[in-house]
């Protein structure tokens, strides 16, 4: 699942460097964008929907039954977030996201995609070797959990209700937010028990 990150980032910066020298784009404006997606819309958004779940059980039920009002209520929502689902795993089911088309992704609860997620190896790999992929991403799946792989489209944007770590008993929804990743949340890492 590696890229050439730094390469790709140079690329970048000469575009952006280009167009701003044409006048066909405003660097600051860039920049406001990609902290709106980053900071504003991003993995922070899902974190506070997956702590609720975790401390109230009613809000998690409306969660897995119509993701899309359930997030809405934080004021989460958006054209990515038009129909969003939430599949839950547990000590029997581990769930894992996709797209196998392009790069259909929830941007109202997870930010913006990581660069992986876009790969062709990871779209093409996690509907046929979930467990191997997963394994490669630092993830290790137990044999008797089964794994369940949801591949998101334009009509539909899956995401990831993890397990609650153990340990968190006594934590209140701010802190049990600060534990959350955006990997979790696609399925690709577990979220482990707090220091």
């Amino acid at each position: 699942m590696s890229a050439d990150h730094g390469g790709m980032a140079t690329r970048v910066e000469a575009i952006e460097g280009l167009l701003a020298q044409k006048g066909l784009i405003d660097v600051g404006s860039v920049d406001r964008l990609i902290d709106h997606f980053t900071q504003d819309v991003g993995p922070l958004n899902g974190a506070k929907v997956i702590a609720r779940a975790w401390v109230d059980a009613v809000y998690k039920k409306r969660l897995l039954e119509d993701g899309t009002k359930a997030v809405a209520e934080f004021g989460f929502g958006g054209p990515e977030g038009a129909r969003l689902i939430a599949v839950e795993n547990t000590s029997a089911v581990h769930n894992v996201v996709v797209c196998t088309l392009c790069s259909c992704y929830p941007w109202t609860v997870l930010g913006l995609p990581p660069g992986w997620y876009k790969s062709a190896g990871y779209r093409s790999r996690l509907v046929a070797q979930p467990r191997a992929v997963l394994r490669e991403m630092g993830l290790e799946i137990p044999v008797e959990v089964l794994v369940r792989v949801w591949d998101s489209s334009a009509e539909a944007r899956y995401f990831v209700l993890p397990m609650r770590p153990a340990g968190t008993e006594g934590m209140g929804e701010a802190e049990l937010a600060e534990l959350v990743t955006r990997d979790a949340m696609i399925g690709v890492a577990a979220i482990g028990e707090p220091a």
